[in-house]
């Protein structure tokens, strides 16, 4: 086929479009990279974040282009009413857009994210869609982006789907109806971009022909390696700060503090009976766990092998009899003592542990079951200080904000750095002369002493 010259008056017309996630090219014939022949609808076809490359290569083939992808939400900012930045805000800022508006910006929680976006926001001014996590996050990106920027915000998620220039979404909506949002917005904010690579929600950005994109979090390694498939997705890291280069500056001074326990002597015969179960069955098959995929494997395995479920099942309850070691709750009973004062935020992985620890000393709860009226209702209760402690698992490990909470106490937790830092977060909102402490409680002999080091190490680089 022959292709005329960029300068041709003649050159050959071709046309994109967007269907359901995907860039329609019409007119040409021969695949390009990235297009992919489509013999059912006899066209070329490209993942619809692929726009901007289908047209330069297009483009650079000296083609004319009929654009009919971007059907973008109609609209504009009005008077913007913008806080001042930080330093190191604008140099995040800076930093994106130079990128060329695309990438990610990794802060410590309590550092200002929501203002660096509302900014870039404010600076495009072109439709935008924010996705979030939860629905507290997202009532609270809406009422800061309401009042930043004058604006009438849409919302995608709880119920509702009502499309405005500026929208916020959760990352359950944004994928339920990714096809069809695929083609209205042309900025993206992904809150808590590490949640965008896993294999569902992926799909928003995939399926998105959004040119410009821009990923916040404060934890951006994920345990199973797929953050890599964000720089594809959103963009690189271009601008990234850890937790101790903000200390004592933009968050509070804060100190960790590990604290030993020890097994009682019937938790100590009963936990190495059942590690050395697990432990025996591993050596057997020359397997070592190195990583959250090789631990997969043995649950999988344990579905088709006696001998390997027995192995989890006695791996699951010595970690069991760790979470509930009654050292730990003798030690969370002596530090609530010593912090009575303080406003505490006490961090167990289990949702069994959480009510065990509510019911023995009256601390409120909030797990994932229990109801938004209910959780705000306890938060603010916190906040005044009203409640001086809360007991959860992992749900306020992200979007809660507790300016007071000074106190974080951490009976137990995965092997995951996010999951820590995230914990260490919500203590650390500045206030003048604030100082404060996070402690872990470890039990000695056991793979918490292993797993606190690695998260540890790991913290300095976050």
């Amino acid at each position: 086929m022959e292709i005329q010259g960029k300068d041709n008056a003649s050159a050959q017309l071709v046309s994109l479009e967007y269907d359901r996630g995907t860039i329609v090219v019409k007119g040409l014939t021969h695949e390009i990279p990235p297009l992919k022949w489509d013999p059912r609808t006899r066209c070329l076809r490209a993942l619809a974040y692929k726009y901007f490359e289908v047209k330069k290569s297009l483009e650079l083939l000296g083609l004319k282009i009929q654009d009919n992808v971007l059907s973008p939400v109609k609209g504009s900012i009005g008077v913007a009413l913008l806080k001042s930045l930080r330093s190191y805000q604008e140099e995040a800022v800076e930093a994106w857009m130079k990128a060329g508006k695309r990438g990610i910006i990794v802060l410590p929680t309590g550092t200002g994210k929501t203002l660096i976006a509302i900014k870039i926001i404010a600076l495009l001014n072109e439709p935008t869609m924010v996705i979030v996590p939860t629905l507290e996050l997202l009532e609270q990106w809406r009422l800061e982006i309401s009042k930043s920027l004058n604006v009438n915000v849409g919302i995608v998620g709880g119920g509702f789907r009502e499309l405005s220039f500026v929208t916020v979404s959760t990352y359950n909506s944004a994928y339920i109806h990714a096809e069809d949002l695929g083609d209205k917005f042309k900025l993206l904010v992904f809150d808590e971009v590490h949640h965008l690579a896993g294999e569902n929600f992926r799909q928003i950005a995939l399926l998105s022909a959004a040119p410009y994109r821009l990923g916040l979090t404060a934890t951006f390694e994920r345990e199973d390696g797929k953050h890599v498939d964000l720089l594809d997705l959103v963009g690189d890291v271009v601008y990234r700060k850890s937790v101790y280069e903000m200390k004592s500056k933009h968050l509070a001074d804060f100190d960790l503090v590990r604290i030993y326990v020890e097994l009682t002597d019937e938790e100590r015969r009963k936990f190495e009976y059942l590690y050395s179960m697990y432990k025996d069955f591993l050596e057997r098959k020359n397997w070592r766990l190195k990583s959250l995929q090789d631990f997969k494997r043995l649950i999988m395995m344990s579905g088709l092998s006696r001998e390997a479920r027995r192995a989890l099942i006695a791996w699951r309850n010595a970690r069991l009899l760790i979470l509930n070691s009654v050292s730990k709750l003798e030690i969370l009973r002596d530090l609530l003592r010593i912090h009575q004062n303080d406003r505490i935020l006490i961090f167990t992985e289990l949702n069994k542990v959480v009510k065990k620890i509510s019911k023995m000393l009256l601390i409120p709860e909030i797990t994932y079951k229990t109801n938004l009226n209910e959780r705000a209702m306890v938060m603010e209760l916190f906040k005044k200080g009203i409640y001086k402690a809360v007991v959860t698992s992992k749900v306020l490990e992200e979007g809660i904000d507790v300016p007071d909470a000074n106190v974080a106490i951490v009976l137990s937790g995965t092997a995951s750095r996010r999951s820590f830092i995230q914990r260490l977060g919500r203590i650390l909102r500045p206030m003048p002369g604030k100082k404060a402490l996070l402690y872990e409680v470890v039990v000695k002999g056991t793979p918490e002493v292993v797993i606190s080091r690695r998260r540890r190490k790991g913290l300095v680089g976050s």
